[in-house]
């Protein structure tokens, strides 16, 4: 395919809707932002073998792309509403970009997200989508709201997708829930949604968990401590045969796990639970918010524990 046909052929994935006044086929497009919202924008960039595992499948691929974004606007507390993408591309294979396409329109579907235009390119593999959604003023969640005392929590379960990673780069099999994990992970729109006023502060955990409350509690000017033993595990994770320092290291510090972590007044935590279940979604408490800077991690015992990372750290070699 040449590049407009590429560009058509995403256009026909396309449907219209009256918030995009102007879509794919402009120079940009135009969009209709509601009356008294505010709109969130965040952007992701994937690239062949570092985001994900070379020969990953086209339609995970795609739904990892967007899945990244509106991660973020869950952590956000915002509703999605608009996106684009960037596609570079080695070769324009018309069997790789529909089975890209099936996954991203599959998770867009999901969340009534709309393509609105993007860029295509011919270089290596690489996946750029900027996703836009809309909160009320005032509504929206952030990283520097975190207060000394919190409860710490985090939703779901953490470890499965390094876990993934690591069996892949051994070559050993890899069980389906933990493939998963990794290939299409699961934006937790609703709950961030439903955080408004419960938590006050919020990030989604996509370099680590140790990694990614470090950046909660630098904009907050707050530390914590972390009982590492409290990460909640999946069953596929607890199956796999491991001593307890590698799992740990998985769940503090792995990454790709896109889960929300956040803090809340402890007063609070019987709203909080009702609040989860209403939706169906587990959350396990996993430490306080202390007012000495820095992240201190201990297991069950009380016995202080250290990573060997903290999390995943581009341009770190």
């Amino acid at each position: 395919m040449r590049e407009f046909d590429l560009i058509a052929r995403i256009r026909e994935r396309v449907a219209s809707r009256g918030d995009v006044v102007l879509g794919i086929g402009d120079d940009a497009a135009l969009l209709q932002v509601p009356d008294g919202m505010q709109l969130v924008v965040a952007m992701d960039t994937l690239n062949d073998g570092v985001h994900f595992p070379i020969g990953t499948a086209p339609g995970d691929i795609g739904w990892k792309a967007l899945a990244v974004n509106l991660s973020d606007l869950a952590a956000m507390g915002a509703h999605p509403a608009w996106c684009t993408l960037s596609l570079s591309l080695p070769t324009p294979d018309r069997a790789w970009v529909d089975g890209f396409l099936d996954g991203f329109f599959a998770l867009a579907s999901e969340h009534d997200v709309a393509l609105v235009g993007g860029d295509t390119t011919h270089g290596p593999l690489s996946v750029c989508v900027t996703a836009h959604g809309l909160v009320e003023p005032g509504r929206a969640l952030r990283r520097d709201g975190a207060r000394v005392g919190d409860d710490i929590w985090i939703t779901g379960n953490v470890g499965d997708a390094a876990a993934a990673l690591s069996l892949l780069q051994r070559s050993e099999r890899v069980p389906d829930p933990l493939r998963a994990r990794l290939d299409r992970p699961m934006p937790r729109i609703a709950t961030g949604r439903a955080l408004h006023g419960l938590a006050h502060a919020c990030i989604d955990v996509s370099d680590g968990v140790l990694a990614d409350l470090g950046h909660v509690c630098a904009a907050s000017g707050v530390g914590a401590r972390i009982d590492v033993d409290a990460l909640p595990a999946s069953e596929a994770l607890c199956a796999l045969s491991l001593d307890a320092g590698t799992r740990r290291q998985w769940q503090a510090a792995g990454g790709d796990d896109y889960e929300l972590c956040f803090t809340t007044d402890p007063a609070r935590r019987s709203e909080l639970d009702a609040t989860l279940s209403r939706l169906g979604v587990d959350a396990s408490r996993i430490g306080v918010v202390v007012a000495n800077p820095g992240i201190v991690a201990h297991d069950a015992d009380g016995s202080a524990w250290q990573p060997s990372a903290t999390g995943y750290v581009h341009f770190s070699d």
